[in-house]
């Protein structure tokens, strides 16, 4: 399996381990160290050695921040992670605090003084955020120090490096070439005023080089850095052992091959008396350093490969359409399956490993192969559902019950394509409530997929059109509403999204989530998720602007047993019943016997 349900961190040997780290810290004269949820390239899915903020408190979730001291140590969440980290991280030595609303560096300016020294790895923090922890320690007193990485002093039998095999992505499925790709980047290179630029994100180097990798749990990014001069070869930065002969003789034609060690002496020689494109929320203050010591000047701007590679080409498109029909003949087997089980006879790990092998063998039955999977399937029955993202361990496993919901978040690494997909489904029959909040999440998700909106429309515009039905009756969600999906790369990928901080205009191509949700502690999570292609703009007849729409991919039954029709607008219900038309055109050729007469019936008009 791809999954693994075993608990990846110790909640006990929290206290221990801060302990050790302190020792650490009065050896440096510090008072404080900051732990990022952070490796050198800002990754979000992290390779086991860089899950230092798991390591020391337990908290595992994929955004997060810790600040210790010498006697507290404060683990910053968001919204997503509240119910998570309180089971998580031991209380005796940790508290947690809003990421949102009392971040760090406002905690830094807040509760430091002068006698303060904070400690950091410049490797893990990234210029951005030194510009606010700068700014925090000059109005309270307090001294920034840079260091080693202290918790790797204090972690026995830390993971090694991850050395996955370094592939090709063909042009067939990438849409263009290496060379073009390069060509492009660079003239935006030139364009910014920059001889240079260096890039710290593994994603960016998939994309730029047409290549994938296997360093990052489920998503397929090799590990490295680039630099990328205005005119000229670039130098990848990689190391040897994860580049085959083939793969070898096809990069040396468009770059130089080095080893990450080699990365310092490379870049200081460069830089010298050169402007250096960097992008301040991605490069590390390590490497900006090193430019400025050697007499580079560093010019702020956003990495050149983040919007081109968030813009699907055709190629890209197509495949992102064949993966979403696979999968929603793999959805629509597993929702099959899971109707006629026994729910006292069915837990969640149960569901996550049926859904993992339906998956690979349709993928395989219509002549495809699943990579991987998008991320952790989160498998959350009743109470667990609550709980935004949710990772079943076997100590957490919950036995169906039966009058309650089911949410199921999962997706597929395929070739062609990244899927990510959220169904909650009705097991026996779920409590009025809950069929009503299931509605509103419903009426906001047809919101997002019918929307029109003009070019230059910004994700934080949107958002409020998934969350008015919520808020017409005192209830939202913590989360934002959509993220951008990658092309067999990262499940969540920048600029765009939707949401409260979405400032990325929607530019056809993009391929973004749209994902309402509600949560009741200790009770439900529902959450209706479908991946949209923001569509051209077209002009409506009788209006004067053109508006961009959204083209949904996803194909999959959203359950009806969970909808009150009398809730729903003609318009909506028109949407849902010509979307579930849709879904049967799709998918029906591809299933048989009762399988067919399910999805028949699931995707029946109300």
């Amino acid at each position: 399996m791809f999954q693994s349900f075993k608990t990846s961190a110790n909640r006990d040997a929290g206290p221990d381990r801060l302990v050790r780290l302190r020792e650490e810290m009065r050896k440096r004269e510090a008072t404080a160290f900051l732990i990022p949820h952070a490796d050198e390239h800002q990754n979000e899915y992290l390779p086991e050695r860089a899950e230092r903020l798991a390591w020391l408190t337990g908290f595992t979730g994929s955004a997060g921040f810790a600040i210790a001291t010498l006697k507290t140590c404060i683990v910053f969440l968001d919204g997503r992670y509240t119910l998570q980290a309180a089971e998580q991280i031991h209380p005796d030595a940790f508290s947690s605090e809003s990421l949102i609303d009392n971040p760090p560096s406002k905690w830094i300016e807040e509760n430091t003084g002068p006698a303060d020294v904070i400690a950091y790895d410049p490797w893990l923090i990234t210029q951005s955020q030194m510009a606010a922890y700068e700014k925090a320690v000059a109005k309270s007193g307090a001294k920034l120090l840079a260091t080693e990485n202290l918790i790797d002093c204090v972690w026995e039998n830390q993971p090694e490096p991850p050395s996955g095999t370094v592939s090709l992505h063909p042009v067939e499925l990438a849409g263009k070439p290496a060379e073009e790709k390069l060509t492009e980047i660079q003239a935006s290179i030139a364009a910014s005023g920059a001889d240079l630029t260096v890039l710290t994100d593994p994603a960016s180097l998939a994309w730029a080089f047409n290549i994938r990798g296997q360093d990052v749990v489920h998503n397929p990014i090799p590990l490295g850095f680039a630099i990328v001069p205005a005119t000229g070869k670039p130098t990848l930065f990689m190391e040897p052992e994860k580049i085959s002969a083939d793969v070898k003789s096809v990069l040396e034609k468009v770059s130089e091959l080095e080893a990450p060690d080699k990365l310092e002496g490379r870049l200081s020689q460069a830089s010298r008396n050169r402007k250096v494109l960097c992008d301040p929320a991605r490069v590390p203050m390590a490497l900006i350093e090193m430019i400025e010591e050697n007499g580079g000047t560093v010019i702020s701007g956003r990495d050149p490969v983040i919007l081109p590679r968030a813009i699907k080409n055709a190629t890209e498109i197509e495949g992102a359409r064949a993966a979403h029909i696979r999968d929603g003949v793999a959805m629509s087997k597993f929702l099959y399956w899971l109707d006629n089980q026994v729910p006292e006879k069915t837990t969640e790990i149960d569901a996550a490993r049926k859904l993992e092998e339906i998956r690979q063998d349709n993928a395989l039955a219509m002549g495809s192969e699943l990579k991987e999977i998008s991320f952790d399937t989160i498998s959350g029955h009743g109470p667990n559902g609550a709980i935004v993202h949710y990772r079943v361990t076997e100590e957490t496993d919950r036995t169906f019950t039966n009058d309650s919901l089911f949410l199921c978040d999962s997706g597929g690494q395929y070739e062609d394509g990244t899927t990510d997909i959220t169904r909650t489904i009705a097991i026996g029959t779920p409590p009025e409530e809950a069929i009503r909040d299931f509605t509103l999440v419903l009426k906001g998700h047809i919101a997002i997929a019918i929307a029109r909106f003009p070019e230059g429309t910004r994700g934080v515009e949107l958002d409020p059109l998934a969350r008015a039905p919520l808020w017409r009756h005192g209830k939202d969600y913590a989360h934002g509403t959509g993220h951008g999906v990658g092309s067999y790369m990262n499940v969540h990928e920048g600029p765009q999204s939707i949401s409260k901080r979405g400032m990325e205009p929607l530019v056809p191509g993009m391929i973004i989530s749209n994902e309402p949700g509600y949560y009741v502690e200790g009770q439900y999570g529902i959450r209706i998720e479908n991946l949209v292609i923001v569509e051209e703009a077209k002009t409506i007849e009788g209006g004067n602007t053109p508006v961009h729409a959204f083209e949904t991919i996803t194909l999959c039954p959203i359950d009806t047993r969970l909808v009150d029709a009398t809730l729903l607008t003609r318009t909506e219900l028109e949407y849902l019943n010509a979307y579930h038309a849709q879904v049967w055109d799709a998918l029906n050729g591809f299933l048989q016997g009762e399988e067919r007469k399910w999805l028949q019936q699931a995707t029946k008009a109300i």
